[in-house]
């Protein structure tokens, strides 16, 4: 067997630069990049041989660990899961910083790899600088941490364990119903050891996402109870997107008759247009396809999890709806008593399509939702429609930014209100041009995300960001990094005065303002910050907007700048499109508060709607 002698991380990053993937047809890495910052831990073994295969393996230089592994698991959401970004950090809180984006794309169902720093093998040194010790079990680092965000995870602290852990991480990452981000922790000694490797083991390999098909006894049972339903209906989710079965189910509904609403990770589907579609359904949903849930018999989840705010915590449901649940994921294909058909969502639904050839839904069925869905756009119009208030709503706001952009252009959001007011009131023209982080609802996903997503997109189209002041504040600085880079992003700044619809949900169950928006912080006084400028100051082009006016004025000029732009404007923090289902959280069982009280006795009527278990 003929070696070749390399040290641990020489080998490592030998390894990945020879994993492929097929793309359209198009043979690519499998690895489009790795987003790094270093430190002690991967500064003089990692980045030696980072440096010697830049041109193949690009590093990009981050300025925050977790708003960089945010950028990472943006990259593959645009790439639908078929190339997977790695985040490089250094020990302790390098690491620790990327914990957070971590849960992000475990929620999310997300691939990324990790590889972060880790302690001494040999403990010679110990303890370390930024090493975090365990007095009872000296084997724990903070590395650690990762295994509850984490689909696979590893400590190398031998050369050779890179053999066997490798293929087993990238294994994981492409298995459509195990995804996830894969973390390995590299002891800092043991990334400078050599080994004589097998040359085997860097032989080019193209890899192919599988394509489970269904259990032929499911598929069989799945089509006996979706020809005995009247009002069936299709819950649209994230993975149909991934699998790119979003024409195979659309087309399912329109021959079928089905009405067809979509999650908040499944929206992007279809264009808003699309006869089967009935609007986003749940808490942050449409009246429309709430409508339809409620009143359907048989609900056809196809690539989702059946989140709360996907289900309205089990409250948008008939009690005696089934459920046919097509996933890749055992664990979520089997939720809630579901009739589980596990497998992929084109091969089950292709199967599902042949197997139902002659079936219909009664027309007034899909009518109904035709109407339905026609009245809920006839809303959307009401409350995006430009008015003389002296402040805009958010509403106000996405329908201008939306009827701006271009077929091909994405958008990105994450937290606060605006998850709301896009998953209702944005307008999809082109598929697969929305993403909306709300799996995890991370604060500061939003301008790390367009990074990521520009990255992808290779100038098809612009990347627009739509986000908060609050999540502005709470992580900006990747306007900084795609300044240097060169990977141009539109941000439409939102600025309501704090976290705006947190203090939303505070009052309607009860509680005063206290604590979210600024003015009703512990300050000395309210005041604005001037986005804009703090945007300039970070080298990108910037408006602050007066009016709506202003607003699509400076959206025309953001499409003639040559870097990223960034556009605020003052926006209403009590103003919201209705069409919101019921959620579960919990309210104070005993108060002295009339208000909670009240809210209280509404909550009880809340829960008694759920289904439990069943």
């Amino acid at each position: 067997m003929s070696t070749v002698r390399l040290t641990m991380a020489q080998a490592l990053v030998r390894y990945l630069c020879n994993q492929f993937t097929i793309i359209d047809g198009k043979k690519e890495p499998l690895f489009a990049g790795l987003f790094g910052i270093f430190g002690h831990g991967n500064v003089t073994c990692l980045s030696e041989a980072l440096e010697a295969v830049q041109d193949t393996l690009p590093t990009w230089r981050g300025q925050n660990e977790q708003s960089m592994a945010l950028a990472a698991m943006a990259y593959a959401k645009a790439m639908r899961r078929r190339q997977i970004m790695i985040s490089l950090s250094s020990i302790g809180p390098g690491a620790l910083n990327m914990v957070t984006a971590a849960g992000c794309a475990h929620a999310n169902r997300i691939p990324m790899l990790i590889l972060a720093g880790d302690v001494f093998a040999n403990r010679r040194p110990d303890p370390v600088l930024q090493q975090v010790e365990h007095f009872g079990n000296p084997t724990t680092s903070v590395n650690d941490a990762f295994k509850a965000v984490s689909r696979y995870w590893d400590r190398i602290s031998h050369p050779e364990q890179i053999i066997s852990s490798l293929p087993q991480a990238i294994a994981t990452m492409l298995d459509p119903g195990d995804c996830g981000p894969a973390f390995i922790a590299l002891c800092q000694d043991t990334q400078e050891l050599a080994f004589d490797y097998p040359e085997a083991f860097f032989t080019p390999t193209v890899h192919s996402i599988p394509r489970p098909r269904p259990d032929r006894d499911r598929v069989a049972e799945a089509v006996a109870l979706i020809k005995s339903a009247k009002r069936p209906l299709i819950i649209s989710g994230g993975g149909v997107r991934y699998s790119g079965a979003e024409k195979a189910v659309a087309d399912f509904a329109v021959k079928h008759g089905v009405p067809m609403a979509e999650t908040i990770a499944g929206k992007g589907a279809v264009t808003h247009d699309h006869p089967a579609h009935v609007g986003p359904i749940g808490v942050i949903g449409s009246s429309s396809a709430n409508e339809m849930a409620g009143a359907a018999d048989v609900i056809i989840a196809i690539g989702t999890r059946l989140q709360d705010f996907t289900t309205g915590s089990w409250t948008v449901f008939d009690h005696n709806a089934k459920f046919v649940s097509i996933n890749a994921a055992r664990y979520d294909a089997t939720k809630h008593r579901a009739l589980a058909v596990t497998g992929d969502a084109l091969e089950t639904v292709t199967e599902l399509a042949a197997a139902l050839s002659g079936w219909k839904v009664d027309a007034a069925w899909t009518n109904r939702g035709k109407a339905a869905f026609k009245g809920w756009n006839e809303l959307l119009d009401k409350h995006q429609a430009p008015t003389n208030a002296a402040v805009p709503s958010y509403a106000h706001v996405v329908g201008i930014v939306n009827k701006w952009a271009a077929p091909n252009d994405t958008m990105v959001t994450a937290s606060g209100g605006l998850p709301g007011e896009t998953a209702k009131g944005w307008r999809i023209k082109n598929p697969n041009t929305y993403d909306l982080e709300f799996g995890f609802s991370v604060m500061g996903y939003e301008i790390a995300g367009g990074w990521g997503h520009a990255m992808a997109k290779k100038g098809d189209g612009e990347t627009i960001v739509m986000v908060g002041d609050g999540a502005y504040l709470m992580m900006n600085s990747d306007i900084y990094s795609t300044v240097l880079t060169g990977h141009k992003m539109i941000v439409v700044v939102c600025d309501n005065g704090g976290y705006a619809v947190i203090n939303r949900l505070q009052n309607f169950k009860g509680t005063p303002s206290f604590n979210n928006l600024i003015k009703d912080s512990r300050v000395k006084q309210p005041f604005a910050v001037d986005f804009a400028k703090h945007a300039e100051s970070m080298g990108a082009a910037a408006r602050h907007c007066e009016s709506l006016a202003d607003l699509e004025a400076a959206l025309a000029w953001a499409k003639t700048t040559d870097r990223t732009t960034v556009i605020s404007i003052v926006t209403d923090a009590f103003q919201w499109v209705p069409g919101d289902a019921d959620w579960d959280v919990g309210v104070p069982e005993v108060s002295n508060r009339p208000d909670v009280q009240a809210a209280r006795a509404h909550h009880d009527t809340i829960r008694k709607k759920q289904r439990i278990g069943v």
